[in-house]
């Protein structure tokens, strides 16, 4: 079974009419190189807003960053490791250089399956730092700015999951980093007092090479077939049986940046398929 990334096609892109959505206006993306942050990345160019996007990949992020273009957006890409303080420092102050940095899209992560027991600490320890650290410390970066810009406001999003609602097996790591997102999101929300929102996207498994990397482990892991993971266990409890596509994520980053989304505060998006309210066996 093959699981491929969708084209993201212009008129899949979710347009928002709102003042804020203007080129002297800076969003900068984590995870800019691939899946959702490459998504987010061309859907919030699209509406105008200056992109800053950030990837490890040199290669993945140059990528983005023409079809961004191609697009009509504009972004610069950073490279950088996420996990050193000095590369997140430089990427603020880069950012600030071309714009009012106003929003900011944590959504870089990855993924290992293991149990408990047999769980490489130093996996868990970087995992930890990359998807709950790091966009702690971006916040506390990008927070500042938001409140200097001309009308005090700013947006953080935060990409958390199912796995912030419930915990599956096997995803130590990841259940906790997304659980502690929310956390994150509403710290954020509770010292923005009102003009700098934080808000959550919580989705369940998407068209992406995350996910499509996981599907081997966890055939192994449970002595079953890459088809029977995809359907018993990654859609298993859905009421949707397809997939998300990418392009569906980065619109509710959108959303939850544009005005209409102004009383998001603290919030997570729960955009599942049904997953976690009718978590129960057919």
């Amino acid at each position: 079974m093959e699981i491929r990334e969708p084209e993201i096609k212009k008129q899949e892109i979710h347009f928002v009419t709102d003042d804020n959505f203007n080129p002297g206006n800076v969003c900068i993306v984590t995870g800019a190189g691939s899946g959702i942050g490459r998504a987010t990345a061309i859907a919030v160019a699209a509406n105008d807003l200056t992109v800053v996007g950030v990837d490890i990949s040199e290669e993945n992020g140059e990528m983005t960053r023409k079809m961004v273009g191609d697009m009509g957006g504009k972004m610069r890409f950073i490279r950088a490791d996420l996990t050193r303080d000095s590369d997140m420092d430089a990427v603020v102050a880069e950012a600030a250089t071309m714009g009012s940095v106003k929003y900011l899209a944590n959504i870089a992560g990855i993924q290992h399956i293991d149990s408990i027991e047999n769980f490489p600490m130093e996996k868990y320890d970087y995992m930890q730092r990359l998807m709950v650290r790091a966009p702690l410390y971006m916040s506390k970066l990008t927070m500042p700015h938001m409140k200097n810009s001309s009308d005090g406001t700013g947006v953080i999003g935060n990409m958390a999951s199912v796995h912030a609602h419930i915990c599956t097996l096997n995803k130590v790591s990841y259940n906790v980093a997304k659980f502690g997102l929310r956390g994150l999101t509403q710290s954020i929300s509770a010292e923005g007092k009102g003009r700098i929102r934080g808000f959550s996207v919580s989705t369940g498994f998407v068209k992406t090479g995350l996910a499509l990397k996981q599907i081997p482990a966890q055939a192994q892991q449970l002595g079953i077939t890459q088809e029977q993971v995809v359907t018993d266990v990654m859609m298993g409890f859905s009421r949707k049986k397809e997939m998300m596509a990418p392009i569906e994520v980065a619109n509710l980053f959108v959303f939850g940046f544009s005005r209409f989304a102004n009383y998001l505060v603290g919030g997570d998006l729960l955009f599942d398929g049904g997953m976690v309210p009718t978590y129960a066996d057919d």
